[in-house]
């Protein structure tokens, strides 16, 4: 039986789109990590996708700027990253640590 996962907290459409375009921006740098990804072909297709996305990125920010969301409410995105597998996608973005032989 799969643990229930807690509720997403309450976040406004802008950053709800904010999260939804950073974690789609970390998944296809994960794609890219040379340390990481085995064929340049599905990286070059992360890589076309990248600019789409991190413009969707940006164009959450702004929404966000413009309607006077000054702040960022880190606590609360923190916990909404962590709700929707945020901590296991951004590590695929690092370099892996080294085994000891």
């Amino acid at each position: 039986m799969v643990p229930e996962l807690p509720p997403l907290p309450a976040l406004t459409r802008a950053e709800g789109e904010l999260v939804d375009a950073y974690l789609e921006v970390v998944d296809l740098l994960g794609k890219i990590n040379p340390s990481r990804s085995t064929h340049t072909y599905g990286a070059l297709r992360a890589a076309q996708a990248l600019v789409g996305r991190a413009e969707a990125l940006r164009e959450a920010l702004t929404l966000m700027h413009i309607r006077g969301e000054a702040e960022v409410h880190t606590d609360t995105l923190a916990r909404a990253l962590r709700v929707l597998d945020g901590e296991r996608r951004t590590d695929r973005v690092t370099v892996p640590r080294t085994r000891a032989s």
